[in-house]
């Protein structure tokens, strides 16, 4: 993640080493792991909470997307249902589909 190699790492136990000594090295390495431990545990929590509901707003998107389409589709149909039903009527009140034959316009 930052690129510390193993000599870095070497001289940060060497210096530790020497300030702290050897008799509270042991503990306070232990120290160090239990609070890095601990720092993961929080940002994997905190990175898995924010994916969790960038996830449920995706869900929320395509659910509400899908429910426009749904909508759309149907008011789709509707009107070609109504266009239907208005050729339909348009044919039936025409002369030419009741055998009639067509009237001259009238005049004023």
């Amino acid at each position: 993640m930052f690129g510390i190699s193993f000599g870095e790492l070497l001289l940060i136990g060497l210096v530790a080493l020497l300030v702290l000594g050897p008799e509270r090295l042991p503990g306070a390495a232990r120290t160090a792991g239990l609070w890095i431990g601990r720092l993961k545990r929080s940002f994997n929590s905190i990175k898995q909470e924010v994916e969790r509901e960038i996830g449920a707003d995706e869900i929320r998107r395509q659910l509400h997307n899908e429910n426009i389409m749904a909508l759309q589709s149907k008011s789709q149909s509707t009107n070609a249902a109504l266009h239907d039903g208005e050729q339909m009527t348009a044919l039936e009140t025409s002369p030419v589909a009741n055998n009639e034959p067509p009237q001259p316009p009238r005049a004023l």
